[in-house]
């Protein structure tokens, strides 16, 4: 009894003072174990404010997720600022959307569709999924997969789906989509899920960005990366104006 005491003690101690560093300095088990993945990136929103986005390019980011639409009629308001200033800075950028259950997915395709234009170089739509899990798993899918085929057809990309362990449990577990994940994860790498993003830390720094910064990693190389956005594999060997930082 007193050995079960002194573990359970020991146990409780360690995840107090992960959370302490997790608090004061944004580090977590997932930021060591992202180190391997050299192809890494942010997610913003106005939440992150006017962000330089030369400075961004500066350092190791590689491309920005940018939120631009969520539900079937609002546009986050620096959508228009972020997607330009990220292509003028040379970074690859997509366009996320968050979803919500209170319209059909059709409807905030076509919302989502008013807002981004259908660029050629730019990464796959991302289907942002934090919706309620009272809802029912197969109403969930059916919505998320109209709005999918909507954006497929659109932007001729499967769109990407973002969301966090508890979200494909409910909705996804033994009904794999066939459009890439991109996965929140921020306690540990994902071994289960066949995941392409992963978001590892909602606490990162980066150079420009004022406070903190979602950071994520690709499942891959830089080549693999541009190929997901549809440049052509020559494009690296012979970069043109509009890429060059």
């Amino acid at each position: 009894m007193r050995v079960f005491f002194y573990i359970t003690a020991a146990v409780a101690a360690l995840l107090l003072a992960l959370g302490f560093a997790h608090s004061a300095t944004g580090f977590w088990p997932a930021s060591w174990m992202s180190r391997g993945y050299s192809v890494r990136g942010i997610d913003v929103s106005h939440h992150q404010g006017l962000i330089p986005w030369e400075e961004v390019k500066g350092g190791e980011i590689r491309f920005a997720f940018i939120k631009a639409t969520e539900g079937s009629g609002h546009t986050d308001s620096y959508f228009s600022y972020n997607w330009q200033g990220a292509e003028r800075a040379g970074l690859l950028r997509g366009a996320y959307h968050f979803f919500f259950m209170g319209s059909s997915g059709k409807e905030q395709a076509e919302y989502y569709i008013s807002v981004v234009p259908p660029e050629a170089y730019s990464l796959p739509p991302v289907i942002d999924i934090e919706v309620s899990l009272k809802h029912e798993p197969y109403s969930i899918r059916r919505e998320v997969e109209d709005m999918s085929e909507a954006l497929e057809a659109h932007y001729g990309k499967i769109p990407i789906l973002y969301m966090d362990g508890n979200t494909y449990n409910h909705v996804y577990k033994g009904h794999q989509p066939s459009n890439p994940i991109w996965y929140r994860e921020i306690w540990y790498r994902p071994l289960l899920v066949p995941w392409r993003f992963w978001q590892y830390s909602d606490r990162g720094s980066v150079p420009g960005i004022q406070g903190n910064v979602d950071l994520n990693v690709f499942r891959g190389t830089l080549e693999d990366l541009y190929a997901l956005a549809g440049y052509n594999p020559d494009w690296l060997a012979q970069p043109s104006e509009d890429t060059e930082p």
